[in-house]
């Protein structure tokens, strides 16, 4: 019988690769997905000149997109995927269909000029995006770390630029629909959105036990004034975003200071006891 002492090699199990996505991770994509479907359906609102309806599919689309990456993070549901759905998402019903949407309301009276505009705001929504997919695995990040953002968010960008219509259908003032004053104010908003400016970043803010039932009222409030009077609080919600982006500069500028002042050594006299 022949002892044979030559070694046994195993056959090499070779990694398995993810056959899909885990099943935590389908309601946040989920609710991605409908923001998705509420930001085009406001382009078809907008060709039959449902106006008030698109603008709503509009509002939809954020509320929408605010739901989703907390329900990821409710479920662990993060992935890859969901982010970059999330960004597709957001260029679409942000960017392309707010852009649509003024062009065919309004800036089509300016077909050159009105276009540059939209293509503008729906181009800059776009950067916007890859700008922040681009910044995600960076260690440093002043703004992120400061708990501020880094330019105007696209679908506040959506909301601002949507401000005269909102008030075209509170006055049915044709002044709010002059393709003259939309075109230069959805200009400026897609210059806010690509901006360095620091604005606040309300996922990060922390309320203290004291004032959290006060915040919880201030929500109710808002969410019977939004269900009585949608056009009116969307305006009112608008204008106070705008006045909180000085506060915003100015807060990120005092804490930017604060940080790159030198801590001063104490001296031999403040070291010695009294």
């Amino acid at each position: 019988m022949i002892d044979d002492h030559r070694p046994r090699f195993r056959r090499r199990q070779l990694p398995r690769s993810p056959r899909g996505l885990p099943l935590r991770a389908v309601a946040p994509n989920a609710v991605t997905a409908l923001a998705l479907c509420s930001g085009l359906t406001g382009i078809r609102f907008a060709i039959s000149n449902d106006w008030q309806l698109a603008a709503a599919m509009i509002v939809l689309a954020g509320v929408l997109d605010g739901l989703d990456g907390r329900i990821a993070r409710m479920v662990r549901g993060e992935s890859r995927f969901g982010a970059e759905l999330d960004s597709l998402s957001d260029a679409i019903s942000f960017g392309v269909s707010p852009a649509l949407i003024l062009y065919l309301w309004s800036l089509n009276s300016l077909p050159r000029l009105g276009w540059i505009c939209a293509l503008m705001f729906a181009v800059f929504c776009a950067l916007r995006l890859a700008r922040f997919n681009a910044a995600i695995d960076l260690a440093e990040q002043p703004h992120k770390m400061a708990g501020f953002l880094t330019g105007v968010p696209s679908p506040a960008g959506a909301g601002l630029a949507m401000l005269p219509m909102y008030l075209w259908f509170l006055t049915d003032e044709p002044m709010f629909r002059s393709s003259w004053l939309v075109a230069p104010w959805v200009a400026l908003i897609a210059v806010l959105m690509v901006s360095s400016i620091a604005s606040f970043s309300w996922a990060s803010l922390k309320l203290r036990h004291s004032v959290r039932f006060e915040a919880l009222a201030v929500l109710v409030v808002m969410g019977a004034a939004f269900a009585s009077a949608p056009w009116h609080t969307l305006s009112f919600v608008c204008v106070a975003y705008l006045i909180s982006l000085p506060f915003s500069m100015r807060n990120y500028a005092r804490i930017k200071r604060l940080r790159a002042a030198p801590t001063v050594p104490p001296t031999a006299e403040q070291r010695e006891p009294s």
